[in-house]
């Protein structure tokens, strides 16, 4: 019986605590780590992975540390080391492949395929993944956006309850599409 639970409980770290059992087989993080629902960090080789302070990864990121698909040809797999510096969000759906090296304050788009080295302070996007601007250049020209469209309080965030009417008057107000929350 102890045999069949220490299976489970395996099974069940794997599936529903993947960031504990990444962390207790080598994975290194920062402080004021957040991974969104659907990430996915290298099952067969998290110690290959060092994130630092401040990163956010968004839903269904997925960073390989490997790469199996010559392993039938020559017999090995590729491995290499995926390190992201502090203060970066990786947009959802974005994949970092093995090797990879993500410089302090980036911004990574949604959907992304990052191939290749991020140098600091740059917003990239796209598949494969190309530097779009610097990241002082994004924040400006969303800090003029700002400026132009709704900014809503922490009120209509759905994690404090936000009401049918306060999503219906977000939808009215945003009538140009985009809007901002706190």
């Amino acid at each position: 019986m102890n045999m069949f639970h220490n299976a489970l409980r395996k099974i069940y770290y794997r599936v529903f605590d993947p960031l504990r059992d990444r962390l207790r087989r080598g994975l290194v993080v920062g402080k004021n780590f957040a991974m969104f629902d659907g990430v996915i960090l290298d099952y067969s080789h998290p110690w290959h992975i060092e994130i630092g302070d401040d990163v956010t990864l968004a839903p269904r990121v997925m960073i390989i540390a490997h790469d199996a698909s010559m392993k039938k040809y020559v017999n090995y797999a590729r491995v290499g080391k995926v390190k992201i510096g502090s203060r970066v969000f990786v947009g959802a759906g974005s994949i970092i492949l093995p090797g990879v090296t993500i410089g302090h304050d980036v911004v990574i788009g949604a959907g992304s395929v990052v191939s290749r080295d991020v140098p600091d302070s740059q917003v990239v996007a796209g598949n494969p993944a190309r530097i779009i601007c610097t990241l002082e250049e994004f924040l400006r020209r969303k800090r003029d956006e700002m400026v132009r469209v709704p900014c809503f309080g922490e009120e209509y965030a759905e994690r404090n309850k936000v009401t049918p009417a306060m999503k219906q008057e977000m939808n009215v107000r945003m009538k140009d599409r985009i809007g901002y929350l706190v």
